[in-house]
């Protein structure tokens, strides 16, 4: 049964290569085909295809990754992203897998087709959760850097402001808004995803500028006695630090999702066959940016890492040229983040489409709906930067909500379905293995923080 079904696969996939797969029409007429002017695209380079999905997984994630050392120490939080990378090559390797069995071509429908309507729309919501949540923390991130931030009362001075000094053009709002009108509208406004491949690699290369000027500043640091070792492993003086380690994990099931993204990178990549290693080569990549960045983040701050590293880069160094390379780090990173956007918002604006114009025409076809989703989902995520307070809060929901379905327990529900009888004996021992231990993590590290918000509230004055 899987071998009839791969067959219309390859088939269907030389007309792939030359237009955007719709969530409701996965093959547009030829004469449609050349008037959305995509008749002369014969497919994505490998190079593009990585790029583009490194740009998915490399975003605000690794921001935070230096505070979930400070939570769980150095080995414990080595040891977790190298095994959230391996569960995410699995979970990535099992939706491309059933997804050429049932001939499907987006998450939404491999989702329907193991699970029906209900699956898909599950798929559509938990994409529109995520990306919202994590395109808000984007543009909270460029605020915090650019505009300045507050934390545990201590205000850190954004660059413009240590710049120009406090003006009215340079607070957070009248900052995010230029951001938005001048760089995220043009970006996402394109129809084909593979478009964004040249800005997707300046971004790969702002994120290891920002990582090599970290690695910099901390060995200078550590050669001239500036810096500690940092703690090794956590500490554990009761139940609720033991409970709190558990907070992480959100964080690091956002820092590596991309899932979203895989089908609609696959659907334009020239030779399909090369999906897996596209998906290797980028987990190795970003595995590698993930792992020196928590390491150098945390031996550089120490417990006095923030929820936002970024934060932490406007002290001083004790460093020759330390303010300089401070505003290089953030800067660096900012203008990562704002070509990482467009490649987020692309599924998101798929997926709202899918649930809201189920009837309606293929969307790349229909300006007016294009503009019109695109307009109030860029809106709707501008407002949330604006009044969400930390990037903590954001990734918290999403990852213990949304991000955790879409990375782990939607993968392997669609392979314990096993609709096509694929499924090895030992792909549904790690599916269970999946779904306990998000479920598990996520539902202790909701809870762990609930009740540090409730012991918090209680004991302030009031």
């Amino acid at each position: 049964m899987a071998i009839g079904n791969l067959a219309p696969k390859k088939e269907k996939k030389s007309r792939k290569n030359k237009q955007i797969v719709d969530e409701k029409a996965p093959l547009l007429p030829k004469k449609q085909e050349e008037d959305v002017g995509f008749d002369e695209f014969n497919g994505a380079s490998f190079s593009g295809a990585v790029f583009n999905l490194s740009t998915t997984i490399i975003g605000a994630g690794i921001m935070s990754l230096p505070a979930t050392m400070k939570e769980l120490g150095l080995i414990p939080g080595i040891a977790m992203i190298i095994f959230m990378a391996f569960l995410t090559d699995k979970s990535i390797e099992m939706l491309i897998r059933f997804s050429r069995a049932g001939n499907t071509v987006s998450y939404g429908g491999l989702m329907g087709d193991a699970f029906g309507n209900y699956g898909k729309v599950a798929a559509q919501i938990c994409v529109a959760i995520n990306n919202i949540g994590v395109l808000i923390v984007y543009m909270i991130i460029i605020g915090d850097v650019l505009s300045g931030t507050s934390s545990s009362g201590v205000h850190h001075a954004g660059i413009l402001e240590g710049w120009f000094g406090v003006q009215w053009w340079n607070g957070r709002t009248v900052v995010l808004l230029i951001t938005t009108l001048a760089i995220f509208a043009p970006l996402a406004s394109f129809k084909r995803i593979d478009s964004l491949r040249f800005t997707s690699a300046l971004s790969v290369a702002l994120a290891v500028a920002f990582l090599v000027i970290t690695v910099g500043i901390a060995i200078v640091k550590l050669l001239s006695g500036g810096v500690e070792m940092p703690r090794l492993l956590p500490t554990v003086t009761n139940s609720t630090s033991f409970f709190k380690l558990f907070t992480v994990v959100p964080v690091l099931v956002t820092a590596y999702i991309c899932h979203y993204n895989v089908h609609n990178i696959e659907n334009e990549l020239e030779d399909s066959t090369q999906m897996q290693g596209v998906v290797r080569t980028a987990l190795t990549l970003c595995s590698s940016v993930y792992l020196m960045t928590s390491f150098f983040g945390f031996l550089l701050f120490g417990d006095a890492t923030l929820d936002d590293v970024l934060a932490n880069f406007d002290t001083d160094l004790g460093i020759p040229y330390g303010s300089l390379l401070n505003d290089a780090v953030r800067v660096s990173y900012v203008a990562h983040l704002m070509l990482v956007f467009p490649i987020v918002f692309y599924p998101l604006r798929l997926n709202i489409d899918g649930l809201l114009f189920t009837k309606g025409r293929p969307l790349v076809l229909d300006n007016f709906r294009f503009a019109s989703i695109t307009i109030a989902l860029i809106g709707l995520i501008f407002l949330g930067a604006n009044f969400i307070p930390s990037i903590w809060d954001a990734f918290q929901f999403t990852g213990a909500t949304a991000a955790v379905c879409l990375g782990f327990i939607f993968p392997a529900a669609i392979t314990l379905r096993d609709r096509y009888d694929i499924a090895t004996k030992k792909d549904k021992v790690l599916s269970v293995f999946m779904i306990v231990i998000a479920v598990f993590s996520n539902v202790v590290a909701i809870y762990s923080d609930a009740y540090a918000l409730f012991k918090k509230n209680k004991t302030s004055p009031e």
